[in-house]
């Protein structure tokens, strides 16, 4: 039941509907009570967003921040020059010199993730990617085990660059010069967070001469481009650089871990070809002696499977029923998601 929703908030409103969310959002908003306070947040306001407003919002106030930037104090920027040919090496040379503990390589394309992803992994990075042409849950995985510290890189679009939590990121590379200078104000802003110092280096080619210029503008930077390093200097840290490279790395605590424990995912060999719909899995879960609504979490329905995370402390059971009580009429193959 949404009758007792009293506020909605919707966050970075352009992003969700430049990847093509305007119609689930606007499926949820139709479900929620007529009388509550509706906040949207939205870095710029086009035609979309204005219909947004002008059909869901009662008389909004609006509010703009002063144009500028966000606190950048924390964080060290430098900028190289690099061109296509070579930048490979010089990201392989800058990650030596740095020897982060915690990184994130930016890149303005799939391909060119895809890319440094495969160069890293073969010179013995700890690393891996994300982007946009991934299935969701394969990036959770990824983001999750670069929370967990189990990744020392990560390689990435602009998809992990907006709303990602981490902590101790000491080092943003930016592969490819973003040609937005919001885009880099987010990029950069994995570092330096909460109070901790951080640097953010970009690669900067002819080409990218002018978004070089213009985000040194916006961010009030007078910062030259520097040369890339000698071999000499990058030949003497190499040492202390694979010693930490070899390091085993200590894992920490996920934020929700203590949560996540009382959480077990299955997984139900049926989907929307098979015109399995939500109703059925929360009529059959429900049904389960000592099950309620309030222990079923995300219902993910694709093709020809379905998964579905039981809550508090209640997996063991509903899998347990589940081998011999039929869903939706039939029965199904339930196992558990490791």
């Amino acid at each position: 039941s949404t009758s007792n929703i009293k506020f909605l908030v919707i966050d970075e409103a352009d992003e969700m509907l430049n990847m093509g969310f305007i119609d689930e959002v606007e499926a949820i908003i139709d479900q929620l009570p007529k009388d509550r306070v509706t906040v949207l947040l939205s870095a710029t306001m086009d035609t979309k967003i204005s219909r947004m407003i002008d059909t869901h919002m009662k008389n909004p106030v609006k509010i703009q921040v002063e144009e500028g930037v966000s606190d950048v104090a924390n964080i060290e920027y430098e900028f190289y020059k690099a061109e296509e040919t070579g930048k490979e090496e010089l990201l392989r040379d800058i990650t030596i010199l740095e020897n982060p503990d915690s990184c994130i390589v930016f890149c303005n394309t799939q391909i060119a993730v895809e890319h440094i992803d495969k160069f890293l992994y073969e010179n013995g990075y700890s690393c891996n990617r994300i982007h946009g042409g991934m299935e969701q849950r394969d990036r959770t995985t990824i983001m999750q085990n670069f929370k967990r510290n189990e990744l020392r890189y990560l390689i990435a679009t602009d998809v992990a660059a907006r709303g990602i939590d981490v902590d101790d990121i000491s080092l943003v590379v930016n592969y490819d010069m973003p040609k937005k200078q919001e885009s880099f104000i987010h990029r950069t802003g994995r570092t330096g967070r909460n109070g901790k110092s951080g640097k953010a280096i970009s690669f900067v080619s002819t080409r990218d001469y002018l978004s070089f210029e213009l985000t040194k503008e916006h961010l009030g930077l007078e910062h030259t481009l520097l040369n890339p390093p000698n071999a000499e200097d990058i030949e003497k840290l190499k040492e202390a650089f694979e010693k930490k490279s070899n390091i085993v790395r200590e894992v920490r605590e996920e934020k929700g871990a203590k949560l996540a424990e009382d959480i077990i995912k299955i997984h139900i060999n049926a989907g929307r070809k098979t015109k399995m719909r939500a109703v059925d899995i929360v009529g059959t879960l429900c049904s389960i002696e000592g099950m309620t609504a309030k222990d079923i979490g995300i219902i993910n329905i694709l093709d020809i499977s379905t998964f579905v995370e039981i809550l508090n402390g209640k997996g063991e059971i509903v899998l347990k029923t589940l081998q011999t009580k039929n869903i939706k009429g039939r029965p199904r193959s339930v196992t558990i998601v490791d």
